[in-house]
């Protein structure tokens, strides 16, 4: 591999890591849709041992505004329901036999709005991020074609194939932030 390629090649991890950053920063924002992501990282107390719900048992939607939560064990639930009703606006448990079904209450139009925002600040970070190591890269091509170590044409190549990099992370991005401004309208 080629020291222009191994440039390119050690920014996509952190590249990967804005993206996912992004994809988990959607994920909580509630949409007034029942989704998984709403409940499953929310930390219950069983038997003195902090852990989320998504470890405690399955979490199923029931409908658009609801979820099912049926634990492994039943003597999570009320540890399952107390941290729902610490830890969530918007949402209520109720335990019904051996599971806690969650009702998800219909978003307003000020939490929508402020949901807008934080998302929009979100991809603004996501990208200046993108960027910031795009051009740390650009300039590292640069400095090492200066010092004789890249040849003048794989410096242009490396611009492009760097670009191309930039873009797939950038529709990526695009991609999941549209997807979330849908679920946020309809």
């Amino acid at each position: 591999m080629q020291l222009h390629e191994e440039i390119i090649k050690s920014i996509e991890p952190e590249l990967e890591k804005a993206a996912d950053f992004v994809q988990k920063k959607m994920a909580s924002f509630r949409t007034g849709r029942a989704t998984p992501a709403l409940v499953e990282n929310i930390v219950a107390d069983c038997f003195g041992e902090p852990l989320p719900i998504k470890q405690l048992g399955v979490i199923s939607v029931l409908s658009a505004r609801q979820l099912r939560i049926e634990p492994w064990d039943r003597s999570y639930i009320e540890s399952i329901e107390k941290a729902l009703l610490r830890d969530s606006a918007g949402i209520s448990p109720a335990v019904e036999g051996n599971s806690v079904i969650v009702n998800v209450a219909p978003m307003s139009e000020e939490l929508r709005k402020e949901f807008v925002h934080s998302i929009a600040q979100t991809e603004d970070g996501a990208k200046k991020t993108i960027r910031k190591f795009r051009d740390e890269a650009w300039s590292d091509i640069q400095d090492k074609t200066r010092e004789g170590l890249i040849r003048e044409d794989d410096k242009f190549r490396a611009k492009d194939k760097l670009q191309e990099i930039v873009d797939k992370y950038n529709k990526k991005i695009d991609e999941m932030i549209s997807r979330k401004k849908a679920e946020l309208e309809g």
